[in-house]
């Protein structure tokens, strides 16, 4: 196959950003090794070099009036980060394209990186791929209230039309990427795990309270108002402790339902952990918890498997393929609180499980759900879109 030169568009980019910018990188360096020639245009940030080499991967980070207030392993990035970086990237964009002969853009979140590539294929006739990270998606009952949502709606519509192609990192996105246009293919590419970086698990033995670990956003759909009814309802001879890593709207619930149901003394409500934590904070603990309701295949869930973590999480779309009941890990209904309390009965009481399922979950994640796996993907999504043009 021939060696392709791929542009990869997102305004975050480790150390700053979330799973979508670790996705950019781990996509990246993955290319590289598989011959190709990666770029990378980014946002810059305070202490960061503005171009860089890192593994095969050519990194040009991009100054904007957002920029002094940028510093590293920071949060998910807000709308206005990503509006200055599409005002910096407007010229900075085809110049660069042009310098380094890309062949083909990779463009992160339908906005900001949606007009980037539209703009890099009408003016220098660059085929552009649409990467959806979720966000990036209007929910269909905001699409068509007031004029701005509309404008905003008809513009991403115009976009995901002219792209080579628009790709989802989840099943449940896709379903709400085709809800929002009905008339435009959604592929599915998922996140993966960096096999070659994160460290597996080697000591399983059980030390004191059993150690059960959240990563993610705090959100409705994340199933809190599950897991911590569950949680109530588990045996007081069990001793365990919750961590959860990660914040969003529905922290305020979560701490006032972990304090109405006497659980507050054993749950540890970290906020947002960047990647200089997240890997040990994997390795110690002793069980991953996801209870979400509709999602597909979380980038933490991939990265507690890697890190050899048994998995305690819910029977939806997409999560089954991972997580083998019984051998990787237990699934369960979704929204069902006794049923997820029995799971982690199961798992807390009997620790023997921990490293027989943690082991084979790595061996899985190894398997088909590495990087270079779905950098592959990424490929054959280039070949199709650059042959469409």
């Amino acid at each position: 196959m021939q060696a392709r030169r791929i542009l990869l568009i997102n305004h975050e980019y480790p150390p700053l950003g979330g799973s979508a910018g670790n996705a950019t990188r781990h996509i990246a360096k993955a290319l590289a090794r598989l011959g190709h020639k990666p770029f990378v245009l980014t946002a810059a940030s305070s202490g960061l070099r503005i171009d860089e080499e890192d593994e095969g991967v050519t990194i040009r980070r991009l100054p904007t009036w957002y920029s002094a207030g940028a510093t590293k392993d920071e949060k998910p990035s807000s709308a206005a980060q990503g509006t200055a970086f599409l005002f910096a990237a407007l010229r900075a964009a085809p110049n660069l394209a042009r310098q380094w002969k890309v062949d083909i853009a990779l463009c992160f979140f339908g906005l900001p990186g949606g007009p980037l590539g539209w703009l890099l294929k009408r003016r220098l006739g660059i085929p552009y791929i649409i990467a959806l990270q979720g966000g990036d998606v209007p929910a269909p009952e905001l699409a068509q209230q007031g004029t701005y949502n509309r404008l905003v709606n008809r513009g991403l519509n115009y976009l995901w039309r002219n792209a080579g192609a628009v790709v989802a990192n989840s099943d449940r996105l896709a379903e709400e990427a085709r809800r929002h246009d009905p008339k435009t293919p959604i592929a599915v590419i998922p996140h993966g795990a960096d096999t070659h970086g994160i460290t597996p698990k080697e000591d399983y033995a059980p030390r004191g309270d059993v150690s059960l670990l959240y990563v993610g956003r705090l959100a409705e759909q994340r199933g809190f108002d599950v897991l911590l009814p569950a949680l109530a309802m588990l045996s007081s001879a069990l001793k365990w402790k919750l961590t959860l890593a990660g914040d969003g709207p529905d922290w305020p619930n979560v701490a006032a339902s972990a304090a109405r149901l006497a659980l507050i003394d054993r749950i540890d409500l970290r906020g947002w952990q960047g990647w200089s934590v997240l890997p040990e904070l994997y390795r110690s603990a002793d069980v991953f918890v996801l209870p979400s309701y509709d999602e597909g295949m979380p980038a933490a869930l991939l990265e507690a498997m890697a890190t050899g973590l048994p998995v305690v999480s819910t029977h939806v779309a997409g999560r089954g393929e991972a997580v083998l009941h019984e051998k990787t890990g237990l699934l369960v209904p979704p929204q069902d609180s006794e049923a997820l309390a029995d799971a982690l009965t199961l798992m807390i009481a009997d620790p023997s499980r921990w490293e027989t399922f943690g082991r084979a979950g790595r061996a899985r994640v190894e398997s088909y759900y590495s990087w270079t796996k779905v950098a592959e993907q990424w490929v054959e999504t280039v070949e199709r879109a650059l042959h469409k043009t």
